[in-house]
C-alpha cells in the first residue's frame, strides 16, 4: 500500500483521480468527521488505495493542526497530514463514484468508533 507523507503527495493523488460521478453508497456527505459503523461501511465497493499512517512511527501525535481556528469536526478544517487524526488514516476510494475518503478508528475506554471524512482537492491540505 502506498504511504503518503506530505501534502504535495496527497494533492497529487487527488489530482490524478478526482471523483465526480453520482454515488449510491450509504456514506452520505461526510464533510466533517462522521461516525460510521461497520454495518454502514460499503466494503464491497471501497478500495483502500493509500495510507497516511507512517509504519515507522510507533505512536503518532494526538496534536491537531487548526491554523484558521477550525475544530476537529469542522467541514472546512484543513487536512493536516502529519497531525491527528489524519496521521492515523487510510485513504479509500469508492468504486462507483471514485470519491476519496479518509477513514480511521477511534479507540476509547469502552468503545471502538470508525470515523470517515470525504477527501477533496478543494480542502486545504497541509503538512
Amino acid at each position: 500500500m502506498r504511504l503518503i507523507q506530505s501534502a504535495a503527495e496527497l494533492q497529487a493523488l487527488l489530482a490524478d483521480n478526482a471523483g465526480t460521478g453520482p454515488c449510491s453508497c450509504s456514506l452520505g456527505g461526510c464533510a466533517g468527521w462522521e461516525s460510521l459503523s461497520e454495518e454502514r461501511w460499503p466494503a464491497n465497493q471501497m478500495q483502500q488505495i493509500a495510507t497516511l499512517r507512517d509504519p515507522e512511527l510507533h505512536e503518532p501525535t494526538f496534536e491537531e493542526q487548526h491554523p484558521l481556528g477550525t475544530r476537529y469536526d469542522s467541514p472546512d478544517a484543513p487536512v493536516a497530514v502529519k497531525f491527528f487524526p489524519y496521521n492515523r488514516c487510510d485513504i479509500w476510494r469508492c468504486g462507483p463514484c471514485q470519491r476519496h475518503l479518509l477513514r480511521y478508528t477511534e479507540f476509547g475506554g469502552y468503545y471502538v468508533d470508525h470515523r470517515v471524512r470525504t477527501l477533496s482537492p478543494k480542502l486545504d491540505i497541509i503538512d
